[in-house]
């Protein structure tokens, strides 16, 4: 790709179940705009999605290129799981379908892989999860990802999955306490399960985590979600 100026610009895009954002960022990955946000339609096909990102696209500045943060397993740019949005989204090659509207190339990763290549440091063993509608994880050794970890809907306890028990729906019906105590327990078991060197806790629901956290786990910015859209182009 050849750009006149040679500032190549990245329009990263995350699709939550809530909500979808866009930013802008430089060829170093620095955001040039600030975040805009719409909130994500119900229910939530492959159409109205495609045309939300399009037209929150019209409100930020020229761009060349497009990385899009996805909460299912993508594969070569097709997503093949959707829990939290509608079932067309099985099998759905998004790579190609925004390319076609906005006329740019396109690189789909899952929403909690590119989250985690925003926030880490590239040293050890690096655990992200995210908490949000769902419950998102991406896994790192030395900077490099394991993808399309989807650890949100293997068993914790009591028979129900970490989405099942640390998702915005679980949060809302237990309250934070609760949540709180239940995080608690899921940082504990990760610990012991993958035996990182950091945890990082993202997304939306990352603000109410209100218990103490062990020296190696941290809370990070939900920008880190848009941030890490510059590493889908360093080949």
């Amino acid at each position: 790709m050849t750009i006149e100026n040679g500032l190549i610009l990245t329009l990263s895009v995350d699709i939550g179940g809530s909500g979808i954002k866009v930013m802008l960022l430089d060829p170093q990955g620095n955001p040039l705009t600030k975040r805009a946000r719409a909130e994500t339609p119900r229910p939530a096909k492959t159409e109205v999605i495609i045309n939300t990102i399009v037209t929150l696209a019209a409100t930020q500045e020229e761009f060349h290129r497009i990385s899009v943060g996805f909460p299912g397993v993508v594969r070569s740019g097709v997503t093949e799981t959707a829990v939290n949005l509608d079932p067309e989204w099985i099998g759905f090659d998004l790579a190609t379908a925004l390319s076609e509207r906005l006329n740019k190339p396109v690189r789909v990763i899952n929403d909690a892989d590119m989250q985690g290549l925003g926030a880490i440091s590239s040293k050890g063993v690096e655990l992200v999860i995210t908490l949000g509608t769902g419950f998102g994880s991406a896994l790192f050794m030395d900077g490099k990802l394991v993808p399309n970890l989807e650890m949100g809907h293997h068993q914790f306890r009591k028979e129900e999955t970490y989405e099942e028990q640390l998702g915005r729906a679980a949060l809302e019906k237990q309250g934070e306490k609760k949540w709180n105590r239940r995080l608690e327990k899921a940082i504990a078991s990760l610990q012991h399960l993958f035996n990182y060197d950091y945890l990082y806790i993202g997304g939306g629901e990352a603000e109410k985590v209100k218990i103490e956290l062990p020296p190696n786990v941290k809370i990070i910015p939900n920008v880190a979600g848009l941030l890490g859209g510059i590493t889908l182009w360093r080949d």
